[in-house]
């Protein structure tokens, strides 16, 4: 079904990505006090946000797959683990290589 929704505007579908339950030294964090995680990968892109000046369209700079970080608060829930988020309110990519 996701796969099917295009965000418009400035806009980008996000599949979160699973907190871990573990922490590195090896405790386990029980649910109750497990937050949602604030990264996931782009599974869909809009076609960008128009500038008001020169009316052309300035492109989305995330592309699919990428990984991204978002703010707990982020983006409008489309259930299933799916966000989708303005271009805006993504903190960070995840460099590849």
């Amino acid at each position: 079904m996701f796969e099917k929704i295009k965000p418009l505007g400035d806009r980008v579908l996000v599949k979160r990505i699973e907190a871990k339950n573990q922490t590195a030294s090896g405790i386990y964090i029980p649910d109750v006090a497990q937050t949602k995680g604030q990264m996931g990968a782009v599974v869909a892109v809009g076609e960008g946000k128009k500038d008001l000046t020169s009316g052309k369209t300035i492109p989305v700079t995330v592309q699919l797959n990428d990984i991204v970080f978002f703010g707990q608060y982020a983006g409008i829930d489309a259930g299933d683990d799916h966000l989708i988020i303005k271009e805006d309110e993504l903190l960070g990519v995840v460099q590849k290589g």
